[in-house]
């Protein structure tokens, strides 16, 4: 059995059609599955949707977040519910094709224990965000020594794997990079992405910011590399300086405006650092990754 996980936030117009979708994909090959919805704290009627579908569908069971707790937070949630031989992640806008599903599935039948939905292209982006997407995967790619370019979250997972993901320790997961970090035999699969039918995307600038700040935190140490270029930089600029005031006056000006600058340095330095001892401190509260407020079981077929 294959489990469908299918995070969810303020989806209440696609859940129906994406639960068709992928019963449909699955059905045409006759797989069997369960499919399970996961409501990161919606503030619509994505929670009620859901229930009314299990009460319809014997396969279809949900979990309800008490808050927002983020897409990897609710990934995890579903890897851990999941009873599946394996689990395909795939999100609840379709723009994860799911007749892509069949085709991995008959690739884990073959061996394979993590299949990966590679993207094309990225589909639809504005130059500014394209740049901003190649910048994050290439520092996260160069942390683990891979290609994260056209990754995504669109996978399929042998049970194995899901199990050592579900068992890492780690409060604020990155499930996109942590799934290629961990190993096993792996192969891709391409697909394209598809065009959102219903709703707007809920993430925000602000919010892709902060995602990608604490997942470079998370994978790499290379802001605080920086801070070591930073010092190495002025170091080469006060002995520079110096030798240069050995021979030639120099106005105060410049001076004044050298302070400025070392001093701006220092501050984004003494900032990196503090947020990665934030991060330290956030893991070592152990806080959990959700909370689940309610349930929705698998209906059984003779109710």
């Amino acid at each position: 059995m294959i489990s469908v996980i299918i995070p969810a936030f303020n989806e209440e117009a696609l859940i129906s059609d994406a639960y068709k979708a992928i019963a449909n994909a699955l059905d045409r090959y006759r797989i069997k599955s369960e499919i399970i919805f996961i409501d990161d704290g919606s503030t619509d009627s994505t929670w009620q949707c859901i229930e009314r579908l299990s009460k319809i569908c014997s396969n279809v069971c949900g979990i309800h977040f008490s808050r927002n707790f983020g897409k990897d937070a609710a990934i995890y949630a579903g890897l851990e519910k999941a009873e599946g031989d394996c689990c395909v992640v795939i999100d609840c806008d379709l723009q994860h094709p799911p007749e892509k599903i069949p085709e991995m599935y008959s690739l884990w039948q073959h061996g394979y224990e993590i299949i990966e939905g590679v993207k094309k292209h990225r589909g639809k982006e504005n130059g500014f965000h394209s740049l901003c997407a190649r910048s994050f995967y290439r520092i996260i790619g160069s942390a683990m020594h891979t290609d994260m370019a056209n990754a995504s979250d669109f996978k399929l997972l042998d049970r194995r794997v899901a199990e050592v993901l579900v068992n890492m320790p780690e409060r604020s997961p990155f499930f996109r990079a942590l799934s290629s970090w961990v190993g096993f035999r792996k192969t891709t699969v391409e697909f394209e992405v598809q065009s959102r039918q219903k709703g707007k995307s809920k993430w925000q600038v602000k919010q892709l910011v902060k995602y990608a700040i604490d997942n470079i935190s998370s994978f790499s140490p290379a802001p605080m590399q920086l801070v070591t270029l930073a010092g190495i930089l002025m170091v080469t600029i006060a002995a520079g300086l110096g030798i240069y005031t050995f021979f030639h006056p120099v106005n105060s000006q410049i001076i004044s405006v050298i302070l400025i600058f070392s001093g701006g340095i220092i501050l984004i330095s003494l900032g990196i650092m503090g947020y990665y001892l934030w991060r330290m401190y956030d893991e070592i509260k152990g806080r959990p990754r959700y909370i689940i407020s309610g349930i929705c079981e698998k209906r059984k077929k003779n109710e």
